[in-house]
């Protein structure tokens, strides 16, 4: 026979794959496919290697936020914000109460006081309001840097149990939820209770 016929069919479901080679096409065919074989195996091996590295990839998740506010070191430092909270809430109620006081005096006397006078007790009252109002700016200022203050010793004490977690067992990436907003994620890789537990061993509160 002149032809050397080969006819290989393959069904992919409903459809059906054809390659047809004879003896005047084959050397060309074949000289084509030495070019393409080697750039498929290529490719393969990429998407392959990909696909492993992947894998490998270990990706946790912890909340500072939450470990702040729940370790007791944590604990400890809300106690200490929360006294200073409340000194200052003092004194500003206090100065509040007074303002009402001289407010209702004012109103009550207004009919019977003379106009130099009423003058007098409202600027009296309105110097006493420009006090509580500093008062007021000065303590939230005071609240502010203290809670930062307080923050910045608590982060990186965390983020070394991080760290450290992050190295033992050989995390890629560990993100903090509670700064990056996460759509989805397994919560067996949510390090926050473990991160809490490790700082509340090493936490040594000071005397």
């Amino acid at each position: 026979m002149k032809a050397f016929n080969i006819w290989i069919e393959k069904s992919f479901k409903s459809n059906h794959l054809m390659v047809y080679f004879n003896s005047t096409r084959r050397k060309n065919v074949m000289k084509k496919c030495g070019y393409l074989i080697p750039g498929i195996l290529m490719i393969l091996s990429v998407l392959l290697y990909s696909s492993q590295a992947m894998a490998a990839e270990k990706t946790g998740f912890v909340d500072v936020r939450e470990i702040m506010i729940k370790s007791d070191a944590g604990k400890k430092a809300s106690e200490e914000f929360k006294k200073l909270y409340e000194k200052d809430r003092t004194k500003i109620q206090a100065k509040e109460a007074e303002l009402k006081k001289l407010k209702d005096e004012l109103e009550k006397q207004r009919a019977i006081l003379t106009e130099t006078a009423m003058k007098e007790k409202e600027a009296a009252y309105q110097k006493k309001l420009r006090d509580y109002q500093l008062l007021v700016k000065d303590s939230n200022e005071e609240l502010q840097a203290r809670d930062q203050e307080l923050s910045k010793k608590l982060i990186p004490e965390i983020l070394k149990v991080v760290h450290a977690i992050g190295d033992r067992e050989k995390y890629t990436l560990i993100i903090d939820i509670g700064t990056i907003p996460v759509a989805y994620y397994a919560k067996g890789n949510d390090l926050t209770a473990r991160v809490t537990e490790e700082m509340n061993k090493t936490y040594k509160p000071q005397k």
